[in-house]
């Protein structure tokens, strides 16, 4: 572990991004990271309808105008008929042909706002194997919840990546994946009714890290965040620009070989910094309430911040034992994904609902 813990961290800092091969989001880990291989049962990525093709995208390169053919009304606007289930989409944007998986749930209607979650998988992963192991179908089913995953692009021909940086020197990727991320807002507000002031990310490892991103560069369409098993990258903190309180979740392991809890001097913030940079911005100055739960041989200590501005919240949960995973935990009930979702809901870009 340490020689590939010493690989992934020279080939991140030569780089500035996380994004080689060799190192990236694998590890020894108890649950199966985004990448890997599973059985998931009744899900059959293999049945997307592939279809229904975004060609460009507003704000992008190109702009899309709703389906004329259209049948879903609000307040005078008429939307295209939905394409229920999962349903892969591409765009052009920077230049690069990009994929995304929209989960459009049998209870969505055109007649109501309808909130969003983005879910960003690993270094080297892909949307199709991610959407199998971080799978928040349950929660969009019985919350009326647009879910998007979208898929990173190559760096270098070593596999995929986001980069959730500024441009830099040290930042060899030159990906637009705010621009990405904006160029799917603006198709998904065209094709669907979307409650815009309910947008939410939420992601995995170094997607993770583009969830951070999005909370210092994106904030201005995006509520609340989620980020899992990544962590706050130094240079993030000198630049983030939030434009609102921006409440966030945070869920790290204690024995993380990918994302150290302690972070990287020069590079990784430790999480317990992460999660202080959140509360200074968010102007919470109470201690948080810390409760402790017992969960599938681990032990998870969560540490809930309240009282921001806009009513804006903290939380974060430590997992003491835990490895580089998207974590299978039940807390009150409540799986990874459910407790995700139970936190972003609460705010909207006002903050506190």
């Amino acid at each position: 572990m340490r020689n590939s813990w010493m690989m992934w961290m020279t080939c991140a800092l030569l780089m500035g991004q996380v994004a080689c091969s060799g190192g990236g989001d694998s590890a020894d880990s108890m649950t199966p990271t985004a990448d890997a291989a599973m059985d998931v049962g009744a899900l059959d990525v293999g049945a997307l309808d592939e279809g229904v093709m975004a060609d460009a995208a507003p704000g992008g390169d190109a702009e899309i105008a709703p389906d004329d053919a259209g049948t879903g009304v609000d307040g005078g606007r008429v939307y295209p008929e939905p394409t229920f289930g999962l349903t892969r989409y591409t765009l052009e944007h920077g230049g690069l042909t990009r994929e995304y998986l929209v989960y459009v749930p049998e209870s969505y209607s055109a007649d109501t706002a309808t909130p969003v979650v983005f879910n960003f998988h690993g270094n080297g992963g892909s949307a199709d194997n991610y959407f199998r192991s971080a799978d928040l179908r349950s929660v969009a089913d019985a919350e009326n919840v647009i879910l998007v995953y979208p898929q990173g692009s190559v760096l270098d021909g070593e596999g995929s990546h986001w980069n959730p940086l500024l441009d830099s020197e040290l930042n060899k990727s030159d990906a637009d994946d705010f621009g990405f991320v904006s160029a799917m807002l603006d198709w998904l507000g065209a094709q669907l009714n979307v409650d815009t002031r309910r947008v939410y990310a939420t992601g995995y490892s170094n997607g993770a890290g583009m969830v951070y991103g999005l909370a210092c560069y994106l904030s201005a369409r995006i509520a609340a965040f989620a980020p899992v098993s990544g962590s706050m990258y130094i240079e993030m903190r000198d630049t983030c620009n939030p434009v609102h309180p921006s409440s966030i979740a945070v869920f790290n392991g204690t024995r993380d070989g990918i994302r150290p809890y302690e972070g990287y001097p020069g590079f990784l913030l430790p999480v317990e910094d992460a999660v202080a940079f959140w509360t200074g911005h968010n102007q919470i100055s109470d201690p948080p309430v810390t409760e402790s739960f017992s969960t599938n041989g681990l032990t998870v200590e969560r540490s809930t911040y309240s009282g921001g501005a806009g009513g804006a919240g903290v939380a974060l949960y430590k997992v003491v034992g835990g490895d580089h995973v998207w974590f299978d935990i039940n807390i009150e009930g409540a799986d990874q994904g459910r407790i995700i979702w139970d936190f972003v809901s609460r705010y909207d870009l006002d903050g506190l609902r």
